[in-house]
């Protein structure tokens, strides 16, 4: 067994997995998952710099997660970092701060690398399984952009489009500082007509409708699963490889555009960082569902830090 460590530093959230990996049998055993919610992407899209509280923010979570790896003795640790610092301007201010606290250069990763990371993740336990055919199409909703792979024990083919839920959010329902709340009819109409534009250009190189299995990463799509499941606080167990029908996607996705802030946050499951990404990370859940003809959506809270993590073992 190696021990080994893994940080995916998005747009939204950063997250650490320490596990001990097996490349005899195949097997990850967990020893820690953590993440936090440290907007990174804050105003990217606008502005194609890292503000000063973004990169503050990261920074303290990157001192929590080095005495958490300390701790537990990790032999290797691949940090990669993904869509915000890609565009970023002042990536060099992200890189040094990293390399001050935890020793390692972040490796910001191309979206096609991205998508690989997250096939792996994703798949890798689902071999096997009768009930679940190939090809599958995994679909990465981030925060700033998302990741399309189609693969069946290999990846096939992948594209990495702008249409996160930070990024839709932060674009289309912010004025003066303040999110829409709730979004207008031609607010949810110009998002739609972003994702439908990406979901065009992802096809181009990624056959999205050929998949017969749509598998699902990040947290828009665990949360609008925990939703979906009713539960009283968030479970990574029970959302793990539930399957959640389009009917369901599609009720929580209008709710999520009709509610307000204060109902969202008032969720049980819902995490104070997604109150306000939520409705456009579940809208291009429903869209991609709706383009590639999905009856249901399988749930993997294994995704990018899993396929991290076994490129270190």
């Amino acid at each position: 067994m190696t021990r080994v460590a893994a940080i995916d530093c998005g747009t939204n959230s950063i997250r650490l997995l320490v596990a001990d990996a097996d490349p005899a049998t195949g097997e990850l055993v967990d020893l820690e998952r953590r993440m936090t919610i440290v907007r990174l992407g804050q105003g990217v899209d606008r502005t194609g710099r890292l503000a000063p509280e973004a990169l503050e923010r990261t920074f303290a979570a990157c001192r929590e997660y080095a005495a958490v790896i300390e701790e537990h003795g990790a032999e290797r640790l691949r940090f990669v970092a993904t869509s915000a610092s890609r565009d970023a301007e002042n990536r060099d201010e992200f890189v040094r701060g990293v390399v001050d606290i935890l020793g390692v250069e972040p490796e910001v990763i191309t979206g096609d690398q991205e998508a690989e990371f997250s096939f792996t993740g994703a798949t890798r336990e689902l071999t096997g399984r009768d009930d679940l055919a190939k090809p599958y199409l995994v679909v990465d909703i981030g925060g700033g952009s998302t990741e399309f792979v189609v693969g069946a024990d290999h990846v096939r083919a992948a594209r990495s489009v702008d249409i996160g839920c930070v990024r839709m959010t932060e674009r289309h329902l912010v004025h003066d500082g303040e999110v829409s709340d709730p979004p207008s009819e031609a607010q949810i109409a110009a998002i739609r007509a972003d994702i439908e534009a990406a979901l065009d250009l992802a096809e181009r190189t990624v056959p999205l409708r050929e998949a017969r299995t749509l598998v699902g990463l990040a947290g828009s799509v665990t949360t609008v699963a925990a939703i979906a499941l009713d539960l009283l606080e968030y479970d990574p167990a029970a959302i793990h490889h539930a399957r959640i029908p389009y009917h369901r996607v599609a009720r929580i996705t209008h709710r999520m555009l009709t509610s307000t802030h204060a109902e969202r946050a008032a969720i049980p499951v819902m995490h104070p960082g997604r109150v306000d990404v939520i409705a456009s990370g579940a809208l291009v859940l429903l869209a991609v569902m709706e383009r590639v003809g999905a009856t249901e959506v399988v749930v993997s809270e294994h995704d990018i830090l899993d396929g991290i993590a076994w490129s270190r073992a």
